[in-house]
Parts: C-alpha cells; structure tokens; sequence
C-alpha cells in the first residue's frame, strides 16, 4: 500500500533522528510488513502507539519493538531466546538478523497466528514454542541473545544460566504497575553488568501456559 511506504518512510526517518541504529537493523525494518502483525482497520501501522492482540495481549508501538531489538546488538551468527512472541512482529526482525531464533508464548493462539505470518515471510530459522518462559527454555540453551517482551521485578537466575559469553540480555524491570526501566545485561564469564536504557510502561510477564487460549 501507498500509504504504508510513505508511513514507513517517515518511521525510519524518526527513528534515525532518535537513536544510531545498524544498517542491517533498518534493512530488517523494510524487508518485514508491519501491516501483516497488526489488527485489522489500522491507518498508521508505525504510528507510535500500541495495538491490541487476541488473548488480552498487547503489541507494542514499532518504536517501542524496534530499540529493544536494536538494545540486543544481534549479530548474523548470534542465537536467540524470545520470551513473548506476540503478534510475531519482533520475531520476525530477529529472524531477519540472527542465525537461530526461539520464541516463546504462553498463548497458543498466539503463537499458531504467528507461525502463519512468519511461514509467510520465509522465515526457516525461527522456532515457535507454546511455553511458558517465566524461567528462560533450556533446551535450545546457551542463548547469545534473549529478550523479555515483559515486565519482571527481576531477572531469574535461570535466564542467566541460560546465556552464552559474552552474552546479552534486554527486559524491562519493575512493578507490574506503573512504570519500569528498559535494561540491557551483559554476560562475560562469571561477571554481570547492567546498563538502564529508558523508562518503559509495559505489561508484565505472565508465568504459566494457558489452560484455553
């Protein structure tokens, strides 16, 4: 659609003008339809607000998803943990960036609608699992990146067990209420450092998997 380049255009123009992002990171951006995550009946697909998803979930702005992919400083060999596929929008930009990705949702409404769209795109090195992520998923561990699309007061131990090193991290951390801290963490051998990247307002991450939807 006409309207999407245009709006495209002016997206990647604000976010240019807001942070210093990679040129893979803007060549992800254009090769992914943002129109194909979201609801039905949008205008601006990139307008800077979140959308609503099936099963009481929430997609974030394009803003909001595309600095805490960027937080994740993904390089084309880096394996990837996703807590929280969602509409499968952020997925898709990891998938576009890294050799390996595993996405988890506690929804498996979710996580089938996704699998469609990313089937769609071409997508072969990304992996969907109905699951819950509350404590990371051992099984395609080490992680060289993980991301947390979710609030949590803190980040489990099991998350870091599951890294690699050097290794990355990016959640929000804080009060399922009110407002959070967007974090990156580094792992480098045994040492631990944490940077804090913005002030957020997200939902929390939910423990468990669905019983229904």
């Amino acid at each position: 659609m006409e309207r999407d380049r245009e709006d495209l255009a002016a997206f990647i123009l604000r976010m240019r003008s807001r942070e210093s992002l990679p040129v893979r990171l803007f060549e992800a951006i254009e090769q992914v339809p943002r129109r194909l995550f979201v609801p039905k009946g949008i205008a601006n697909v990139y307008a800077d607000q979140s959308f609503p998803l099936p099963c009481g979930e929430t997609m974030p702005s394009a803003a909001r998803v595309v600095s805490a992919v960027a937080a994740l400083k993904v390089q084309p060999d880096s394996r990837i943990l996703e807590i929280g596929t969602g509409s499968g929008y952020a997925t898709a930009l990891l998938g576009r960036l890294g050799a390996r990705v595993v996405s988890l949702d506690r929804y498996r409404t979710l996580v089938d609608e996704a699998r469609e769209r990313l089937s769609s795109l071409g997508l072969v090195n990304v992996t969907l699992v109905p699951e819950d992520g509350s404590e990371g998923y051992g099984p395609g561990a080490p992680y060289d990146r993980i991301l947390i699309n979710g609030a949590i007061e803190a980040v489990p131990r099991a998350f870091l067990d599951q890294m690699a090193s050097p290794g990355i991290l990016v959640c929000a951390v804080g009060p399922a209420e009110g407002e959070q801290v967007l974090t990156r963490h580094h792992k480098a051998g045994s040492r631990f450092e944490t940077e804090l990247l913005a002030s957020v307002r997200t939902q929390a991450l939910k423990p468990g998997v669905a019983a229904v939807l």
